[in-house]
């Protein structure tokens, strides 16, 4: 068996295609945003990360720094670490470092690109490491390849915030199939974003180097590469705002102008004012997120914040 490889179950482009198809004949049209993270998005977002105006990763980071020690016994020795989205490898290294003899890394990441990338920093980084990356889309039900499920306990890093893009009910049934994936006594260490004011929530998505305009705007680009589509940049703008009632920053692409765009043979109306709801990212208090995972088969072990409450990093066990 192989110490280090990448196990490719990526999705085909077609199925990308039907996404993209039945959620422009939504209404109001959407996307889902996993569809912003081909490599070029993927590559878009590490570049948001470190903008001043970003404050999630620094902040997680932050948190992941000052309760190293607490985290690393949380988790325990011998334990294969599963991360959703391995995209960047900073989080990932900085939790491997402080692990006792941990078993084996299992990256899943919907980028065979990004996947590969960071499955070869991390081998040369970790070389005595046992590192299995699995391309595939983890929001979708997946299976474990036999060689990975072999660990004497098991705990998926999903950090990020990345949670908050899922639809409440869509969160929940995710962190279901999550704990099926693991068995009683396995943990989940994730990072949530939290409720704040305005100005730093909206400026985080809506930053003075216009990054974020031009990761939502690739979805577009991509588009066009990939299937034949003549989607018309310029006549497309970002917006980003804060739904408060709802607790969720929305991203939008609106359309400038009235016009039509087609993807091979299918044919899109757009209105003036009209948008392609791309991405949201819901915030949760950290009691709030503790009632809803609890639901889903969990309990909370501990939660971290930073001094103003902006992030939390939360460990649980399967019940």
């Amino acid at each position: 068996m192989k110490n280090v490889e990448v196990l490719d179950f990526q999705p085909k482009l077609m199925d990308f295609k039907e996404e993209i198809v039945m959620g422009l004949r939504k209404d109001p049209k959407q996307t889902d945003p996993k569809l912003l993270y081909d490599e070029a998005g993927s590559q878009l977002f590490e570049q948001i990360t470190v903008l001043p105006e970003y404050y999630p990763t620094r902040t997680e980071l932050k948190i992941m720094k000052e309760y190293s020690c607490l985290i690393s016994e949380m988790i325990g020795k011998d334990t294969s670490i599963l991360e959703f989205g391995s995209g960047s490898h900073t989080k990932i290294s900085l939790l491997l470092e402080n692990l006792q003899e941990p078993a084996a890394y299992i990256p899943v990441d919907i980028s065979k690109s990004i996947l590969e990338e960071s499955v070869n920093h991390l081998s040369h980084r970790f070389p005595k490491l046992m590192i299995k990356g699995i391309c595939t889309d983890y929001t979708k039900p997946f299976q474990l390849p036999i060689e990975v499920r072999k660990a004497k306990k098991r705990v998926v890093f999903f950090p990020g915030s990345t949670y908050g893009n899922f639809e409440p009910l869509v969160g929940q049934n995710f962190l279901k199939r999550t704990s099926k994936l693991l068995q009683k006594g396995d943990g989940l260490l994730i990072g949530v974003d939290t409720k704040k004011e305005l100005p730093i929530l909206e400026d985080a998505y809506n930053d003075s180097q216009n990054v974020t305009a031009e990761f939502n705007l690739n979805l577009l680009k991509r588009i066009n590469r990939e299937h034949s589509a003549d989607f018309k940049l310029d006549t497309f703008r970002h917006h980003a705002f804060y739904n408060e009632e709802i607790g969720r920053i929305e991203m939008h692409l609106i359309s400038t102008v009235d016009q039509k765009v087609s993807i091979d043979e299918d044919i899109f109306h757009f209105r003036e004012g009209e948008s392609i709801h791309t991405e949201n990212s819901y915030k949760y208090e950290p009691e709030e997120f503790k009632k809803i995972t609890e639901q889903c088969g969990f309990k909370r072990e501990a939660v971290w914040l930073d001094e103003k409450g902006h992030f939390s990093i939360h460990y649980f066990t399967v019940k």
